[in-house]
């Protein structure tokens, strides 16, 4: 990656854009050397948005617009105007979707190191797996992690309902499960946080339920003292987030999760048994 591409990545990380400021983002971290210099126009021809998009896109990184943003991107790297003059530009080594799997990569890396202290894993999965009834909660974007780590725990928890869709009928599900034996709730919160997503934490709290989040930061929206956060970053490098740190994470918990359910190995056993009488899949 070339320093003006690094230099473009560090000052959008940590900020919450949405997908077409991100595909501002990704058209200026692709044409790196060229964003110094770059009118609002331009940028937004070559991004294929408006122009006052480029405008809301500045302001979102905190500057009053955007020739400030331009002002600060030749300020900060004072060697483009001559390197842009000759021809001389570092070149990127890695196009933008490689960009966007070396992010994911430094995620997974981070969660590695995270996980050096496995005690917050192993506390996570010894209360889910204590939970007579567990109620997996993940709205919109967090649908999809809250759905697969659903289907591989039915395998092995006696009780795993799934809680994927929003609306006035949210709180009767959790209060179905508390009067099921739930006593924890399992929520994977990733960007952009719904709103229904708090209530519905802030009502589990309420009837009696401990939480633990999968969160894409430990200062996620939907962060609270009482509960065990998890945090697995996202991958912001693309117009839509990638979330190849959370999905892990979810299934670094149902190990954990396993070794908390002594009948794990005989349920898992049972239904491959059941999966190879049925004929369910292709060998």
């Amino acid at each position: 990656m070339s320093s003006a591409s690094a230099r473009l990545l560090k000052l959008f990380e940590g900020h919450r854009l949405t997908p077409t400021q991100r595909r501002i983002a990704h058209c200026m971290v692709r044409q790196a050397g060229d964003a110094p210099f770059l009118s609002s126009v331009e940028l937004a021809e070559l991004a294929g948005v408006s122009q006052p998009s480029v405008t809301r896109f500045a302001v979102a990184l905190g500057f009053d617009g955007y020739p400030a943003l331009r002002r600060h991107l030749r300020e900060s790297a004072p060697d483009a105007a001559t390197a842009a003059g000759t021809g001389d530009a570092e070149p990127d080594p890695y196009n933008a979707y490689q960009q966007a799997v070396h992010a994911e990569i430094d995620n997974l890396r981070h969660l590695a190191a995270l996980l050096a202290d496995p005690a917050p894993v192993e506390r996570a999965g010894r209360m889910l797996a204590a939970s007579p009834t567990l109620p997996v909660l993940g709205l919109r974007a967090a649908s999809a992690q809250a759905r697969g780590f659903a289907y591989f725990a039915s395998k092995v928890h006696p009780d795993v309902r799934l809680l994927d869709e929003g609306g006035s009928m949210l709180a009767d599900r959790v209060d179905g499960c508390v009067r099921a034996g739930a006593d924890v709730l399992l929520c994977f919160a990733l960007p952009r946080h719904p709103k229904e997503v708090a209530e519905a934490l802030d009502h589990a709290r309420g009837v009696g339920l401990g939480i633990v989040t999968v969160a894409d930061s430990a200062f996620a929206p939907v962060a609270h003292p009482e509960d065990l956060l998890l945090p697995a970053a996202v991958g912001t490098g693309l117009v839509f987030d990638t979330a190849c740190a959370p999905m892990l994470l979810g299934r670094v918990l149902l190990e954990a999760m396993c070794d908390g359910l002594p009948e794990a190995q005989s349920r898992l056993e049972e239904f491959d048994a059941g999966a190879a009488e049925r004929g369910l899949f292709l060998e």
